[in-house]
């Protein structure tokens, strides 16, 4: 729970941080309109990432729109872009047979003219919208159309139908429609139904095999009027898209990304910009050369003249946000904690004298407790049984006059008005209550006691500090004197009454007796007052002693809970940061524990040495303890997210944070420092590394392999001046960048083409179910078989 807890609170503050990163990054704007379409709920997934990514990284995106085409009551993706998103509705999948749900939804779809003509109203209002945004743009000459579908997605068996009419209605609105394809393959799903959906996979790849080649022609009656009268739609003889991405879940390694399918959507967002981008008037940025379709296409064609399809990789570092808020977490509490446990506060007599367990101060409360001593007087009124004289009394010793005199009255009395009052206040007091004011939180008169000073001073060892050694000292003292007193009472009333030192009056019997009886009373019943006194206090401390310890266990248990809090806090910071990629992890910890105690030494300086201790920070633990390490992680994270995180120290850009934090401005014992050239020759070499490009080639590195290279970044920074210089003289592809003001981060996003879907690996592992399939009677095409290409 605190695990999650933490990890939620830094995912709260990564994702508010790099919005507002974003905010300060002088994002890019694209030349031409963009639309986007997703045809299958195959790839419902993708439709929120893409265009969020576009809303989120160009400055003209509000007017970037989407058609998701989806069979009736299949998936939809996630709502939050209202009319942005607009839907095509196909055939439903639901209930067809899987052995021919291809050709029956081709079927479908040809056999109901109503579908045709929705798609043809919903394109045509799409189209008018787009109009309303040509303030937007430079130009409203050319429309981005990216198509982006599942290989193995059923649906895509209508994606010639699809993609012509779209083209064809936003021909009537733009003089040129660019067509891109980006074929998404889904790997890590064909662990259960690898045999059908790679079949279906196989299926789309021929067909698509077959709308690429250079003849490829077309001709379907798809313009549709409102008075249902169909107008014929041709293409050819001329590949059916511009440009074919193959992008997979793996990548030509083998590996899959941490990020799955999650990189591919980057990707297609990515490369939206990189064929659109306008670049801004008065950029001074060096000119390393923007992206070029046509040299792309070119460089991708093989000498045979067929061409080739492209893929790519993406990757991206950012500010480790996620670990900082965690390592700050983790630091905040730790110096909160080593604050807490620095030095015991009051020397032990003071520690007895604040708790009120001094000898006096333990005397008085058990005083408090007794009926006034003077109440003895009253005794002597007590009625006697006959009238002995003295003479039948000084022989007897005093217990035994007692007895003759009163029998058990004088006892009962004592008990009645002494022993059992006593005895009932006793139970009333609470040495926890009476501490309170002691241990209360906030701002108290006089000095306050923390559980962390409890916990040494209640602790059951035999030193001066520890106020239970201290009060179970007095209670041995008190032992002592009440066995001593009980042996003087013992003593006394032991005596003959004739050697009491009581006034005799002669001649006078009655006399002598009420002065042995005011003997008996005042100096026998004074001492069981002083033995009940003793008792009394005794019994105050073993209620004190017990509060005592139940301090101790309270306290002992809140130290326990900080110390697995703060374990469990640096547990999660050391794994996020273990999660980290290279350079980009470096010295989190070390780095923002010398950043946080700063930020805490200028609050405390600010606002007084216990700033922490106050409650507009952290405040005084115990409740929140007593309540749960959630209770306690929530005011952490209020008090860091709010005090702490919101510093200037917090607010570097990427650049300058990274080069800080690894060594370069600041030293730290014993550790590795890096050099500036080095720290950017690692992280251009994990950028490299981590844009591998995300498709699995039977051969690594193929004949017509054709390669470019892009960055986004601030060109005028100085990891970007040494990335688009680094390797100058031996690289072999074709390197560029997208200039953007950024303090969020910098992305490189590797362009390959060259390869046909022969050189998959998906395609050759597939290809044997493919056919087991068609002679099995799967229906897995629309059109006509012998019209497809050969398989190769």
């Amino acid at each position: 729970m605190i695990h999650s807890q933490a990890l939620s609170f830094a995912e709260e503050y990564a994702a508010r941080e790099e919005r507002l990163q974003d905010l300060g990054d002088g994002r890019s704007s694209i030349h031409y309109p963009a639309l986007f379409l997703f045809v299958g709920d195959k790839c419902a997934s993708a439709v929120l990432p893409v265009l969020e990514s576009c809303r989120r990284k160009w400055d003209n995106a509000g007017g970037v729109l989407g058609i998701y085409a989806a069979p009736e009551g299949g998936g939809r993706p996630e709502e939050g872009f209202g009319e942005s998103l607009r839907t095509l509705t196909l055939p439903a999948v639901s209930g067809l047979d899987p052995k021919t749900v291809r050709r029956d939804l081709y079927r479908a779809f040809h056999g109901d003219s109503r579908y045709l003509a929705e798609m043809n109203t919903s394109l045509r209002r799409l189209t008018g919208s787009m109009a309303d945004f040509g303030r937007m743009y430079s130009s409203f000459d050319v429309v981005h159309l990216s198509v982006v579908t599942r290989v193995d997605d059923p649906c895509n068996v209508l994606l010639p139908e699809i993609a012509l009419l779209a083209r064809a209605i936003l021909g009537q609105s733009f003089k040129s429609v660019q067509t891109d394809l980006f074929a998404l393959i889904s790997e890590r799903e064909q662990a259960e139904s690898y045999g059908l959906s790679s079949s279906e996979g196989l299926a789309f790849l021929r067909e698509l095999d077959g709308m690429q080649a250079p003849d490829y022609r077309m001709e379907a009656p798809l313009l549709v009027t409102e008075d249902g009268l169909s107008i014929p739609v041709s293409h050819g003889p001329s590949p059916l898209f511009d440009l074919v991405y193959v992008l997979s879940d793996k990548n030509e390694r083998g590996t899959s990304p941490v990020n799955g399918m999650q990189d591919n959507y980057e990707i297609i967002s990515h490369i939206s910009l990189l064929k659109n981008v306008m670049r801004p008037a008065g950029d001074s940025g060096p000119d390393q050369g923007g992206y070029n379709n046509m040299a792309f296409k070119s460089g991708i064609r093989g000498s045979t003249g067929r061409q080739g399809y492209a893929s790519a990789g993406f990757s991206g570092v950012r500010r480790p946000n996620r670990q900082i808020a965690l390592a700050v977490l983790y630091h905040t509490f730790k110096r909160f904690r080593e604050k807490l446990l620095t030095g015991s506060g009051p020397a032990p007599r003071e520690r007895m004298e604040l708790m009120g367990l001094t000898p006096g101060r333990l005397r008085e409360a058990a005083m408090r407790l007794l009926p006034d001593k003077e109440g003895l007087n009253e005794m002597t009124g007590l009625m006697s049984y006959g009238r002995p004289s003295y003479g039948e009394l000084k022989r007897l010793t005093l217990s035994e006059a007692e007895d003759m005199l009163f029998g058990s009255g004088g006892e009962a009395y004592f008990r009645s008005n002494f022993t059992e009052p006593s005895s009932r206040l006793l139970e009333t007091v609470n040495p926890l209550t009476d501490w309170k004011p002691l241990l209360a939180a906030g701002d108290v008169a006089g000095p306050r006691v923390t559980f962390v000073q409890l916990a040494e001073w209640t602790a059951d060892k035999e030193n001066a500090g520890s106020v239970l050694h201290g009060l179970r000292q007095h209670m041995a003292g008190l032992r002592a004197g009440i066995a001593s007193s009980r042996e003087e009472i013992s003593r006394l009333f032991g005596e003959r009454v004739e050697s009491l030192p009581f006034p005799r009056v002669p001649l006078m019997d009655k006399r002598t007796v009420r002065n042995l009886i005011h003997y008996l009373f005042a100096e026998g019943y004074g001492l069981k007052y002083e033995l009940l006194l003793l008792e009394t206090e005794l019994a105050l401390c073993l209620r004190i002693e017990a509060a005592l310890e139940s301090l101790h266990e309270s306290s002992i248990r809140r130290l326990r809970t900080m110390e697995r809090l703060e374990e469990e806090l640096k547990a999660a910071a050391l794994d996020s940061i273990g999660r980290a990629e290279g350079d980009v992890g470096r010295n989190i910890m070390e780095y923002y524990r010398a950043v946080t105690d700063e930020v805490i030494s200028d609050i405390e300086t600010r606002r007084g040495h216990d700033a922490l201790q106050s409650e507009r920070y952290l405040g005084d633990l115990t409740e929140l303890l007593d309540r749960g390490s959630e209770e306690v992680l929530s005011r952490l994270t209020l008090v860091c997210g709010r005090e702490i995180l919101t510093k200037e120290l917090f607010t570097l850009s990427f650049e300058e944070e990274l080069l800080r934090r690894a060594n370069v401005a600041a030293a730290y014992e014993n550790r590795e420092v890096l050099t500036k050239e080095e720290l950017f020759r690692r992280l251009y070499r994990l950028l490299e590394e981590e844009a591998s490009i995300n498709v699995r080639l039977f051969e690594y590195t193929q004949e017509h392999r054709h390669e470019e290279k892009y960055f986004f970044g601030d060109s005028a920074s100085e990891f970007m001046r040494y990335a688009l210089s680094a390797d100058e003289t031996t690289r072999i592809y074709r390197l560029g960048f997208v200039h953007e003001r950024r303090r969020s981060g910098v992305e490189k996003l590797n362009l390959m083409g060259g390869f046909h879907l022969e050189d998959l690996l998906y395609y050759r592992n597939g290809r044997i179910y493919y056919e087991t399939y068609l002679k099995n009677g799967y229906g897995l095409h629309g059109v006509d078989e012998a019209s497809l290409p050969a398989l190769r």
